[in-house]
């Protein structure tokens, strides 16, 4: 099956399938909600093997099985890499990582099985491993691009060093790192990774955006501060605290797609309303400074 190899579309928010058992939705069910998203603009679905004890991708197969046509109409990205304890692999007697080219291509086979499709638009390496070697990885990329079964590459929780060693093995370019940034996770902003994907044209997808719920149920004093700047803002420019949170992170000028983790409709599209909003340098500086505790200098 031929394919378009050019650069990968991603929408404004990607929905992530990270709880996706959670959400107790029937294949019916799962693909109704996934329609309703693609129809407001939410077209990336965000997966990994290793999601729901290695459940997740089969469970949104299901879905897809009921209506292939959706499958055009969506993004699909899922990642490989973390080796889980799981009954379904006994041999697995220690959690650790794993990017031998027999692994990623393994992974790749099963992943598409599972969703039952013949391509993944966007295979990320979930985390950074202190074997991974890149001669490998690039071999492991290369067979799946010209095989047609990934059309994107990119990496998950990689520092900028572990980027560019990986890169300079390969032949085509890491286009998204997955990294975790909310106004509680801020580190991103403070340690350069979001200026180096700046200057390397990396999409930031941002895992846990509300911080897992923190943000929106403080407990701390810095939760607390950061969650009353939410609700100031949003009072002022008639949004909810979490959509100020998604609109503060789409601000950012590296292009960050927040992933949302809900099977919640509604919460949805609150958050693609949000990432409409660019909020004001005062706006935003206005939950900087909660973040940090004190005036930028």
């Amino acid at each position: 099956m031929a394919h378009n190899f050019e650069k990968i579309k991603i929408s404004p928010i990607a929905l992530g399938h990270w709880r996706l058992p959670e959400w107790k939705l029937s294949a019916r069910e799962l693909l109704d909600l996934t329609e309703k998203c693609i129809d407001i603009g939410v077209d990336t679905i965000d997966s990994a093997d290793i999601y729901g004890d290695y459940s997740c991708e089969q469970l949104f197969g299901k879905a897809l099985a009921l209506k292939p046509l959706v499958r055009s109409k969506i993004k699909l990205v899922t990642k490989c890499g973390i080796r889980l304890l799981s009954k379904k692999f006994p041999d697995v007697f220690i959690k650790h990582y794993e990017y031998s080219y027999r692994h990623i291509v393994n992974s790749v086979e099963q992943s598409l099985r599972n969703f039952g499709t013949d391509y993944i638009d966007l295979l990320l390496l979930h985390r950074p491993s202190p074997l991974l070697n890149p001669a490998e990885v690039a071999m492991a990329f290369s067979h799946l691009r010209q095989s047609g079964k990934v059309l994107h590459f990119g990496i998950s929780n990689f520092q900028p060093l572990q980027i560019d060693i990986l890169q300079s093995y390969l032949d085509v370019p890491l286009v998204v790192n997955q990294v975790e940034i909310s106004p509680l996770k801020p580190n991103c902003i403070h340690n350069g990774t979001l200026d180096y994907m700046m200057a390397k044209r990396i999409i930031p997808m941002a895992w846990s955006p509300l911080a897992g719920g923190k943000l929106l149920n403080p407990v701390s004093n810095t939760e607390r501060r950061v969650f009353q700047s939410l609700q100031q803002a949003g009072q002022m420019l008639k949004l909810q605290p979490e959509q100020v949170a998604i609109s503060w992170l789409i601000t950012h000028p590296s292009g960050i797609i927040p992933v949302i983790g809900t099977g919640n409709f509604q919460r949805i599209k609150m958050a693609i309303e949000a990432s409409t909003v660019t909020l004001e340098h005062q706006h935003w500086f206005s939950i900087y400074r909660a973040i940090l505790g004190r005036d930028v200098d």
